[in-house]
């Protein structure tokens, strides 16, 4: 049985591409932010919820380390999609009467060799896909999108030039969220990894010493991301460590950091993907 996904953005987003990579025969349900994305899946009415959670030229995706401890679910596997943005205008716009250019806030970043080149214009907007909607509905040939080659093949648009991202390296994490943990069995063979939030007592070295026992333990952490709460004063930290908890090593390093941590969340385990094995 195919799943349903949500995903924010429009059809045509990476968000989509990256969900029909690993589910091909996925239905995928647009939303105007991740909160309702977040809130369809945790109601029941989609089966998974997908999330950029880091890229590498724009770094982490912001509001989404404060929105998932808040969002009930949890993480059942990891994609990465190398991001290939294209230069997208209306039906016979040409690459010299381009003068604005709009797409979403981390997109631009991405592309601003080609934007300082031809002296652009930019906006930001909602999503990738969005962006190439709205030029459509604008009509103006001076005004172009930067977006995927699914979206100009959804909307209709002329792809004015591709590969315009700064570095060939560009490549975006998700992570797949459901209402249920889904934790694998323990295969000896695999690599898992397992995500987690926790605070740290109000004490000299806390973090320093919570952390302490996956040193001791050889346990790797790939991501270690702070943020602060309203007032500047609780730190809470997101963590992925290489490890399944039925691993002995994992265990002692988790029981270590619980006398130094407060409110210790798993958010789940589960298989790394080959993209991050290779890079290894």
């Amino acid at each position: 049985m195919s799943k349903t996904i949500a995903f924010q953005g429009q059809h045509g987003a990476y968000h989509e591409q990256a969900a029909l990579e690993v589910f091909s025969d996925a239905k995928t349900i647009p939303c105007e932010t991740f909160v309702e994305a977040f809130d369809s899946t945790k109601k029941g009415e989609t089966d998974l919820s997908i999330i950029a959670i880091d890229n590498t030229l724009a770094g982490r995706v912001a509001d989404v380390h404060r929105l998932l401890p808040q969002s009930g679910l949890h993480i059942i596997g990891e994609t990465f999609l190398p991001i290939r943005h294209a230069l997208l205008g209306v039906k016979g716009a040409q690459l010299d009467q381009i003068t604005d250019i709009h797409s979403h806030i981390h997109a631009l970043p991405q592309c601003q060799k080609i934007i300082a080149d031809m002296g652009l214009k930019q906006h930001v907007r909602a999503d990738t896909a969005g962006a190439a909607r709205d030029i459509i509905k604008i009509g103006d040939p001076t005004q172009a999108a930067i977006a995927s080659t699914l979206a100009a093949e959804i909307y209709d648009m002329d792809i004015l030039k591709e590969d315009i991202q700064d570095a060939n390296h560009n490549t975006t994490r998700f992570i797949f969220l459901a209402r249920d943990a889904d934790i694998p069995a323990h295969d000896l063979n695999k690599t898992y990894i397992t995500s987690f939030f926790f605070g740290v007592r109000n004490i000299p070295a806390a973090l320093y010493k919570g952390l302490g026992g996956f040193a001791t333990n050889s346990i790797n952490m790939t991501k270690l991301e702070s943020y602060v709460d309203e007032n500047f004063q609780a730190a809470q930290f997101y963590a992925d460590v290489m490890g399944h908890p039925e691993e002995r090593p994992l265990q002692l390093a988790m029981e270590e950091l619980g006398f130094f941590a407060k409110d210790v969340q798993i958010l789940g385990t589960y298989e790394a993907h080959n993209f991050r094995l290779k890079s290894a």
